[in-house]
């Protein structure tokens, strides 16, 4: 195998040469390697050394980069699987050069988390994580980590696909990246909450083409019921920009209080907080100690993620203005004014156009008007 080598925060490996001339250059190679992820993958590493759980799995390991950076860099007792036997053979390659302790194996990763109990199970597959979850769940002691970068059937833009991998009907919105973080994050919890087990999130978020949960479980039949309680649905209008917020596993009718039209289901989702304040702020104390190529793009999302409100939707200032016809001030002079009018208001971390409020939608639009 044709090899070079990268480093990644404080950790050097081994990967396979990419061809540079292809539509999709990490799946090239005999292993695969995607530089793109680097940002999630330094997410993790500063979020584990805030967490130091006892043991960590990369289910789904390929280079070995993540579990790699892990053990080297967090200092956690790790376990790198991967079905493919090159990978396997590269990422012994990587334990080795580094030094690390940390355990290799070649296997099917749900034959290895049915029968394995690890403190922290990570599911980073390439596309859905669907098929994964579930063992997952059992094989996870305190944290479970999640990513899917299946972001057109998450989103409702691939409708069938979405529906046979999560249960659930998303919809194409100008929030679809909320949308697509929430179904997964509701696929999720479902999962999980079979076993009487509850989910708390703690640092979740959606960015380009992935989404990534990093998720705390809770034992017992009430832990459960408060993370059910959290599952509902955007109850969406098809004529206008109104939309709602509905619990409960199976949506009620309800019209549009704006257009009288039925108002779309979406979902079963979602809907409680999807990050924990306290583990952001530790993150944020943390990184400037870690070493991480994207430091400066994960701080800003840190900060984003603090002050952003849990509404399970948004509006998109732009849309808004285009429909009335208006040329719209900046946003954060938007955000002001609902502030000023006893509304919360927020940003949200994925998108740059994108409001989070509890003002009504007749207010905000005043409000982006400029009245």
């Amino acid at each position: 195998m044709d090899v070079v080598e990268v480093t990644e925060g404080r950790t050097s490996f081994f990967v396979p040469r990419q061809d540079p001339r292809t539509q999709f250059p990490p799946g090239s190679g005999p292993v695969f390697y995607n530089t793109r992820m680097e940002m999630n993958r330094d997410a993790t590493v500063l979020l584990l050394a805030v967490l130091k759980p006892q043991s960590y799995l990369d289910a789904m390991g390929a280079s070995g980069v993540r579990g790699l950076r892990v053990a080297h860099e967090a200092g956690i007792p790790v376990t790198i699987n991967d079905w493919n036997a090159k990978a396997v053979d590269l990422a012994r390659r990587n334990v080795e050069a580094l030094g690390l302790a940390a355990e290799v194996t070649h296997g099917d990763a749900n034959v290895l988390m049915s029968g394995r109990t690890f403190d922290a199970v990570d599911l980073d597959p390439f596309g859905t994580p669907a098929p994964f979850v579930d063992s997952a769940a059992r094989s996870a002691g305190n944290y479970l980590f999640v990513t899917a970068t299946d972001t057109a059937p998450l989103c409702g833009a691939h409708l069938k696909a979405g529906m046979r991998r999560y249960f659930s009907r998303p919809r194409n919105t100008e929030y679809h990246a909320e949308v697509g973080l929430r179904t997964l994050m509701g696929f999720v919890v479902r999962e999980v909450i079979k076993y009487d087990r509850g989910v708390e999130p703690l640092f979740c978020y959606a960015h380009e083409h992935f989404h990534r949960l990093h998720l705390k479980l809770r034992y017992g039949a009430a832990a459960a019921d408060r993370a059910l309680a959290q599952i509902g649905y955007v109850m969406q209008c098809p004529q206008c920009l109104y939309r709602s917020e509905q619990a409960g596993m199976l949506p009620e009718p309800e019209e549009c209080p704006l257009c009288g039209a039925n108002l779309v289901p979406v979902g079963p989702l979602w809907t409680g907080r999807i990050n924990d304040d306290a583990t952001l702020a530790a993150m944020q104390e943390a990184l400037p100690s870690v070493t991480v190529g994207t430091g400066a793009r994960i701080g800003r999302l840190l900060a984003t993620c603090r002050q952003e409100l849990d509404t399970s939707s948004h509006y998109d200032y732009h849309v808004i203005a285009k429909r009335l016809r208006v040329s719209p001030g900046g946003i954060e002079t938007v955000i002001e004014r609902l502030v000023a009018l006893g509304y919360r208001a927020s940003r949200a971390h994925y998108s740059g156009t994108a409001i989070k409020t509890d003002a009504p939608l007749p207010i905000l639009e005043k409000t982006v008007s400029g009245g």
